[in-house]
């Protein structure tokens, strides 16, 4: 017995041993609980274009009597420097960026692409202040808009809950020239936010089945006046819905807004937009869809109050503005619409019918191939409402984990409505081809 009581002692003694140093591992895990990281994000993407001469390079060509180009070659740069810090209930991340072309005189620009700090709480509140990217539903009405070199982000403040199915964001912005003390509503900008001030709610549910919905509604105040003369903000709203339903390998999304208040010349405005998509995958290695969309437009150019020589006054205007969304998702790859203008910022519409197909032969490369027939909603008098045809190709291969490469090319067979609404000077030659490579390597992923 005694030596059964030693072989006992011995056994928990190395019983301790053992728990000891698991124990000590164990805290020092938790004692681990901030989080440093830092990520680099280069790309380059080399682009070749014919035809679709924008509407600047048209109106520069008649003024000083030289043919426009209607052919262009460039390479776009963009190179972010990115670094995050997080623990339990707070976060911080600061992005910048360097894009411009390469070769270029003034070598692009270098600016501050996101800047903010996060608090959060275990029960689903967060508070979020700063220079931020904001991406909701399927991104039409507010999303980064990442295609663009730039992107786009808000200097805002957020706040919200999440959880238990349910999320509430609000958002508040306010833009300033300058700290002007004698006129505190100035704002003529002329960069990527347009917009004086602006608040949003957003509300999504999750539905225990497999149904989502969101409500959004906006607020937007657009700078109105003339610098020093009759300076104020000319009120707009946004409110509309997003629903998405995914039976089995289906998925039917669609979605309703409506704009309502005034522009920025002070016109009221009445326009509307709806889209339905329809979307399966019978297999892991492929998918479709098809879909149709309709955003409302104006028959007429829109004349501020003072008036303009020789051109028809009306009293709403129509058209449609998605506003903030990232436009090169869902109108065309060649960004025709919603992206540039058409002549003069002339606003009839659109009609997008399109169906197209993607696939994934084997891993890491992805295929796609749309089609999207476009034409305007509003009727023109004389003028056929058919815009035109576009094919679009897209290919991607993921390399290594951290680098991507990608090539696509877009062909327009345009009519004479585009030809005379984007001035295109050959609207049988309507090409873009481009082709990317991408790394983003996370470099640094410390915790202490």
């Amino acid at each position: 017995m005694p030596r059964l009581k030693h072989i006992g002692l011995i056994g928990l003694i190395g019983l301790i041993g053992l728990i000891g140093p698991i124990r000590a591992q164990q805290d020092s895990v938790q004692v681990k609980k901030n989080r440093f990281m830092l990520d680099v994000d280069v790309l380059a993407q080399g682009e070749i274009r014919e035809g679709g001469i924008s509407p600047q390079a048209q109106t520069t060509a008649e003024e000083t009597g030289v043919p426009p180009k209607d052919r262009a070659m460039f390479v776009l740069g963009r190179t972010r420097l990115i670094v995050g810090y997080e623990r339990e209930w707070f976060s911080t991340r600061v992005n910048v960026q360097h894009t411009g072309i390469w070769g270029q005189e003034n070598r692009g620009t270098f600016n501050l692409y996101e800047g903010w700090a996060k608090l959060q709480s275990k029960q689903g509140l967060f508070l979020q202040v700063g220079r931020q990217v904001f991406s909701y539903d399927d991104e039409r009405i507010i999303g980064p808009n990442d295609w663009a070199m730039d992107g786009f982000s808000h200097d805002a403040l957020r706040f919200g809950y999440e959880g238990y199915g349910h999320k509430v964001h609000g958002i508040a912005c306010y833009n300033q020239n300058a700290d002007n003390p004698d006129k505190g509503i100035t704002f003529f900008q002329n960069g990527s936010v347009p917009y004086k001030t602006m608040q949003t709610l957003w509300y999504h549910y999750d539905a225990p089945f497999p149904l989502s919905a969101s409500l959004l509604f906006m607020n937007v105040g657009m700078q109105a006046g003339e610098p020093g003369n009759n300076e104020h903000v000319a009120w707009q709203q946004l409110i509309g819905t997003y629903i998405k339903y995914k039976p089995g390998f289906w998925t039917i999304e669609g979605s309703f807004y409506k704009q309502m208040g005034h522009e920025e010349n002070d016109m009221p405005l009445d326009a509307y937009m709806f889209s339905i998509k329809s979307s399966c995958d019978p297999a892991p290695f492929i998918s479709a869809y098809a879909g149709y969309e309709y955003l409302s437009g104006d028959p007429y150019f829109n004349i501020p109050p003072h008036g303009g020589i020789g051109l028809i006054r009306h009293e709403v205007c129509r058209g449609f503005n998605p506003v903030y969304g990232s436009h090169h998702k869902f109108y065309g790859a060649m960004d025709f619409f919603y992206v540039s203008t058409f002549v003069n910022g002339f606003t009839p519409g659109l009609q997008n019918a399109y169906t197209g197909v993607v696939g994934h032969p084997v891993q890491g490369l992805d295929i796609s191939l749309a089609y999207h027939y476009m034409a305007m909603a509003a009727h023109l008098e004389g003028i056929k409402q058919t815009l035109g045809h576009e094919v679009d190709f897209e290919a991607s291969y993921q390399i290594i984990k951290e680098v991507s490469v990608s090539l696509g090319f877009s062909y327009m067979g345009g009519t004479e409505t585009m030809t005379i609404l984007k001035r295109a000077s050959d609207e049988g030659r309507l090409y873009w081809g481009w082709l990317s490579i991408r790394a983003t390597p996370r470099c640094l992923d410390l915790k202490f």
